[in-house]
Parts: C-alpha cells; structure tokens; sequence
C-alpha cells in the first residue's frame, strides 16, 4: 500500500425527504446574503417537480439567484463559457447544481473559470494547474451515476475540437450535496443502466492497480460491486425499489469519492478511451463504457490473469479449478452477461458505430491530447496503453 492523504469537505444529506433542506443548507454553507447561480439540465426537474421544491426553498430563506439551464449529457464548453459570463456579470458566491453529473460537472467547470480572469478555462482541463480559488459548488442529485456529488472531478467537452478532458482538484469538491433515494424513481431504465456502469467502472479504475497488498480496499471495491450488481438487477424488476436506490445512491458516491482508491495506483484507461468515443459520437458514457470495459479485460488478460481473476472470485463467486486465466475469463464473460442483462450495448455496433474509419483518430487523441512535444503519454497504468493498443481494443469491441 502506498502513503496518502484523503481529505472530504463535502456535508452529505442522505435519506427519503432530504430535498426539503436545501433551502437550509444553502443558507447555511452559501450565507443569506449570498448570490447563487441556480444550474440544472433540460426540463426533467421541472417535470418531477424538483425545480419548484428548490426555487420555494431559496425564496422562502429570501436567497437571491439566478438560472441557466440547458446542461446536456457530455457537458459542453460553449455552456461552461456562457456560465462564467454570467457568473461575472451577477457577481455570484455559490453554484448550485440541481441534477445529475453532467450538471454537477459543468457547474464545477464554471467554478473554476470564474476566478482565470486572465485565461480561458479550457486552459485548466488541458495543462491542469493546481487552482488558486474557486467557486463553492453544492449539488441536489437527481441521478446516481457518475459521483460528482462528492468528487473533485469535472469531465468537459469541447464542441469545435471534439476533445474529452477531465480535470481535478479538492477545490471543485462540492461543499455539501443532497441525495434523496426518492428522487430517482422515475428515472427510466436505460439512464439507470448507464449510471451503474459508470460507477462500475470509477470501481474499476482503482481495483485494476499494480500496487501489492491493498485488501482493505480490494475487498471494499468488491463489496461496492457486487451491491450494486445485486441492487441494479432489484431495478430492473421494481424501479420504485427505495432501498434499492438508496444502495445504489450510497455505492454510486462511494465509488467515486476516492476512499476506494486510496493507497493505490489508480488506471483510468476505459475512461480516456471513452471519452475519445464520446466526444466523437456523442454516445452516453456509461454505455461507452460497457463496450470498451470487456474489450479492455481481454486485451490485458494475458499479463493481469491473477487480478482478473480476483475479480471473477470474489465479485461473481466464480472459479476454473484455481486456472487464473480461465477463471478471468469466467469472469469477463458474467459481466458482459450482467451489461446485457441491464440493457446495455457491449459492442461498437450496439453503439451505432459500424466501421472503424475512427479509431485511429480517437485512439491518437487519447494520447496525445495533452502531449507537449508530439510524444504519446500512454492512457492507463495496469498495463499502459500507446495508440496502437487502444486501436486494437476498439476494433476487439467492434462485434464481441
């Protein structure tokens, strides 16, 4: 296990009716004299009646704000820039998300580009300076997938240039966040299938690690796994499933606030290969990432048979007669069992994608997006991966 340090600021009201303290919260971290940016998606939340619990609570506590709207999936720069005008012009102290992680991730964006009067904000994903100041973000989370709600991470996209980038820093970990289980009930099942892969794989990402003797996390990562495999399945039968959903809120934070990932080297391949798929075809995350997860384990099987292994062990309760390799396999093939179970694509045809005429283009931008002299810096760390791999994983998940 390695050294580490681990600091969480984020105040986390969880449970059945915590929406109702919003106003209270907000007060409480933001001040009554604060000016908060209001930021949400498209109109799910005024549908389900989350937008107008949230407006009354901040009148009601007499906190001025305003709104922009208009998040999508795979959060846009353009909006990010709009938002930091705004932000400027209305002199705001507080950004309050109210949505899933493509909110909580565009609000964190326009945080810190707030404060870089003298550069544009795309600068900070692209060379990742540490921030000097940010806004305070606060987050009501109105679908489990992706942690932001608890993370110091953002992923933007750039529309002109079709990049993916993800920046971090403790500064962008929101301040508190509201998770009521309640609130994800009419959720429809391809947006649940989509966030459990997602925090499937920010699992992922920190199990798959070189570093040797790490069994508290290893078994914690397990435990996450296989509760959200178990609670998922419960959804699928019953979408109204509370304690279900408060399994899945619970896992869907944990796996991404970094206490799973601590003491580890940490990979984080399957997202930078599928953030180049994403912000090329515009494809949901998770469902990217179901296809590329299983091309990925079988591309490094021959190397990493003893951790697949432990995967297919101790997560789906599999074994070949202590054959690692065979028993990896086992294991790989449960999963894409389970993604399918979950309506989720596990090919890059499922996807929409029928030709490789991209991969070549996605597989350099993967390694080459923050290259300062022209030299491939390799996605990954369980087993590094240049160009040519990830082309060879694309093309093993285009009809697997």
């Amino acid at each position: 296990m390695e050294n580490f340090d681990y600091w969480n600021r984020t105040f986390w009201a969880f449970g059945r009716g915590t929406l109702g303290r919003v106003g209270e919260l907000t007060e409480r971290f933001a001040g009554k004299d604060a000016n908060v940016l209001l930021h949400f998606g498209g109109g799910s939340i005024k549908r389900n009646g989350v937008y107008d619990v949230v407006v009354r609570a901040l009148r009601g506590r007499g906190i001025r704000f305003v709104e922009l709207g208009g998040v999508v999936p795979n959060p846009r720069l353009s909006l990010v820039r709009e938002g930091i005008r705004l932000c400027r012009k209305e002199k705001i102290s507080f950004i309050l998300a109210v949505g899933g992680g493509s909110v909580i991730d565009s609000a964190k964006a326009i945080a810190a580009g707030v404060p870089e009067e003298n550069g544009d904000v795309w600068k900070i994903f692209v060379e990742r300076p540490r921030l000097k100041s940010a806004i305070d973000v606060a987050t009501v989370l109105t679908i489990p997938a992706t942690g932001s709600e608890m993370s110091p991470n953002t992923v933007i996209t750039d529309e002109e240039s079709r990049l993916k980038l993800g920046y971090g820093d403790e500064k962008l970990r929101p301040i508190f966040s509201i998770v009521d289980p309640e609130l994800f009930f009419t959720i429809p099942q391809n947006q649940i299938a989509n966030g459990v892969s997602d925090m499937m794989s920010h699992i992922f990402e920190r199990y798959f690690s070189n570093t040797p003797n790490c069994r508290l996390t290893d078994g914690l990562c397990e435990s996450v796994l296989r509760t959200i495999i178990a609670s998922a399945l419960a959804l699928r039968r019953d979408a109204h499933d509370y304690d279900a959903w408060a399994e899945i809120g619970f896992a869907g934070t944990m796996a991404h606030n970094n206490l799973l990932g601590l003491g580890r080297e940490q990979d984080w391949a399957c997202h930078g290969m599928e953030h180049e798929i994403s912000a090329i075809y515009d494809v949901a995350h998770g469902a990217g990432l179901s296809v590329v997860t299983p091309a990925w384990m079988k591309y490094v099987l021959a190397e990493k048979a003893a951790k697949l292994a432990q995967f297919a062990r101790n997560v789906f309760g599999l074994d070949s007669g202590g054959n690692d390799i065979e028993t990896a396999r086992l294991g790989i093939g449960e999963l894409v069992k389970f993604y399918k179970e979950m309506g989720l694509p596990v090919t890059m045809v499922e996807l929409g994608i029928r030709d490789d005429s991209k991969f070549e283009e996605m597989a350099k931008k993967a390694v080459l997006s923050r290259s300062r002299d022209g030299k491939e810096i390799p996605q990954g760390h369980f087993r590094k991966l240049f160009s040519d791999d990830i082309v060879k994983i694309y093309r093993l998940a285009q009809n697997a």
